[in-house]
């Protein structure tokens, strides 16, 4: 039986009064969120209140116009473009609605990508995509071309990929949102299975409460805010 990795006192990414307009339209309006190592976080909330964009701001993706995302002490908005993007190589993981695999690449390949984009040599990478795609239990589909699989299968090649680095946090958009409910529960079983083994973060966007109770805690995003549902209570 795997036990869960302890929970920090301190947190591993916060985001601090976040403010983000595209154009005229906000998307956070003084949105604030902290995640503690190796805990999972489900944020929910309407379509359009903001979640999205939230979880593009903590992981360095979208710079928000005031604030402060803070990850392991280092202030994200101060780093410069490639140091995020060496970041988010090797110290995030994403997981997102419709997997983005390449299409072109096999599963094996594609799980893989991460170490090899960070130049690990391919035999090392694959050997520990062939790992990774076990835990995921998808190791049957190794060769198969992401076309060749089903959707519920393809997102547990994508998770496997997002894990294989080792983040310290991923993050999750929808990553059930295009599955039936039986392959929906089999990822977030999985996902949240690997990710408390490795001890990584998780940070989950999503509208499904079936999908949340994964989570140690709800934040509830609307009209660009949070609430903490656990500190409402």
């Amino acid at each position: 039986m795997t036990t869960a990795q302890p929970l920090s006192t301190q947190p591993l990414l916060s985001a601090v009064d976040l403010h983000k307009s595209f154009g005229l339209t906000p998307a956070l309006a003084g949105a604030s969120l902290t995640v503690g190592a190796g805990e999972l976080v489900a944020v929910m909330g309407p379509s359009g209140s903001g979640k999205s964009t939230l979880l593009h701001c903590l992981a360095g993706i979208t710079r928000p116009d005031s604030g402060a995302v803070r990850y392991d002490g280092r202030d994200l908005t101060t780093c410069s473009d490639t140091e995020l993007s060496a970041l988010r190589r090797s110290h995030f993981g994403f997981l997102f609605q419709f997997g983005q695999l390449v299409p072109e690449l096999s599963c094996l390949e594609n799980v893989a990508l991460p170490l090899r984009l960070n130049g690990l040599r391919r035999r090392a990478a694959e050997a520990r995509a062939v790992d990774w795609l076990e835990r995921l239990e998808v190791a049957g589909l190794a060769a198969k071309r992401p076309g060749e699989v089903s959707g519920g299968q393809g997102q547990r090649v994508a998770a496997a990929r997002a894990l294989i680095t080792g983040p310290k946090a991923v993050f999750a958009d929808e990553p059930t949102g295009a599955l039936d409910s039986l392959g929906g529960e089999r990822v977030m079983k999985l996902l949240t299975r690997a990710a408390r083994e490795s001890g990584a973060a998780v940070v989950l966007v999503t509208h499904d409460v079936r999908v949340a109770a994964y989570a140690d805690r709800e934040v509830v995003v609307r009209d660009g805010a949070t609430r903490d549902l656990a500190a409402a209570r």
